[in-house]
């Protein structure tokens, strides 16, 4: 039975600083006393494909990397996930943004999390194909997961 509690890290480990969540769902999944009180998943993916993971879950938190304008690579920022815009220009289905795929699945009849925070990293690179992160989002690895710990202990107890 899947928990209540999901930390869904997102990217591809193929792609420098893209593979942030892949080596933070690493570091988490050796945790014994967290992978006890929640799910941790690597998923390679976006849009549709997260309903499932989403479904039935109380609390989510979704570990990413993002490049912002005029971000410092290796800034950690925690923000609930209703700050996010909804997307309005669908091309193919994995351009459909968090909120629009939360949107569709409550549409749907699929049981949402009530709460689905973000944990996003300023990455430097999202362009070039390596399994390396860059040496700003190496550094930010500790407070990452750090962080989770956190999230995870507070909605635990």
């Amino acid at each position: 039975m899947a928990s209540p509690l999901l930390i869904l890290c997102l990217g591809n480990e193929l792609i420098s600083d893209d593979g942030f969540g892949a080596v933070v769902a690493q570091f988490l999944q050796d945790d014994a006393d967290l992978t006890a009180k929640a799910d941790v998943i690597f998923a390679p993916t976006a849009g549709f494909a997260l309903l499932d993971m989403l479904s039935g879950r109380v609390s989510v938190l979704i570990v990413d990397a993002v490049q912002s304008v005029g971000g410092k690579p290796g800034m950690l920022t925690g923000f609930a996930s209703d700050l996010l815009a909804p997307g309005y220009n669908l091309v193919t289905s994995h351009q459909i943004s968090l909120p629009t795929a939360v949107a569709m699945g409550r549409c749907l009849g699929v049981q949402m999390p009530d709460e689905i925070d973000i944990l996003a990293v300023e990455a430097a690179d999202l362009l070039t194909l390596r399994q390396e992160l860059t040496p700003a989002v190496q550094l930010a690895l500790p407070a990452a997961v750090a962080y989770v710990k956190e999230w995870v202990l507070r909605r635990s107890n």
